[in-house]
């Protein structure tokens, strides 16, 4: 019978074969969950390959041959992270709805995402901590987020032709009011609740902060 030690070996090279056998777009897709959890539970300096391996019983050489490393393995989360936001975005019929309607889907959506992902927010807020290294080095982070803010400029342009706007918005700006509040109220729930004693991920809660940014927006780009 074998050692304890030789057991647990066994059966995390019988793991690692296993993961071997799928799929590659479906082990690099579990890689990355493992790898958001670790990453947005410790951040980068804390988040270690090792545990990302044990959370999925695989092996760091596994890891690496679908990364290269810890540096790009983190890169991947992050891209992964914003590309779920702009692919939600993206998903909504902006140009086949009223500017109005549209925009009021673009705010709803934004709040979605960021109290479903959590985990997005903790991300955002490490890679702030770490001055955007990251971010600013990923040409597809920058890419993508771009499109946002394309896609703002054009709904502005069409709701002011309209008169269903003001003139005068910045699409930038109307983009960081939208997603302060979404972000805050994550990212702050923890220190809100034990301060205020409400807890945000309430469905009332939640419920009457969707409906109270969507109105402000709204009413900050009236005519």
């Amino acid at each position: 019978m074998g050692s304890a030690d030789g057991s647990d070996t066994a059966v995390r090279e019988d793991a690692a074969e296993t993961v071997r056998r799928r799929a590659p777009e479906q082990t690099r897709r579990e890689i990355l969950e493992a790898a958001t959890a670790e990453f947005s539970e410790k951040g980068f300096a804390g988040g270690r390959v090792d545990d990302i391996a044990a959370r999925m019983r695989t092996t760091k050489r596994m890891i690496y041959y679908y990364f290269g490393g810890k540096q790009q393995l983190y890169a991947a989360v992050l891209e992964r992270a914003y590309g779920g936001m702009r692919d939600a975005e993206a998903a909504l019929d902006i140009d086949g709805l009223p500017p109005i309607e549209a925009l009021r889907r673009l705010v709803e959506v934004t709040f979605d995402h960021h109290a479903a992902h959590p985990e997005f927010v903790r991300l955002v807020s490490v890679e702030n901590i770490h001055e955007g290294r990251n971010v600013a080095a990923s040409p597809v982070i920058r890419e993508r987020n771009a499109a946002v803010i394309s896609t703002l400029v054009a709904l502005i342009d069409r709701g002011e032709r309209e008169g269903a706007f003001r003139p005068g918005l910045d699409a930038l700006d109307l983009h960081m009011l939208i997603s302060s509040f979404c972000f805050y109220r994550v990212s702050n729930r923890h220190t809100l609740k034990a301060i205020f004693g409400r807890d945000g991920r309430a469905p009332d809660v939640a419920a009457a902060h969707r409906r109270m940014i969507t109105e402000a927006i709204l009413r900050y780009v009236a005519p």
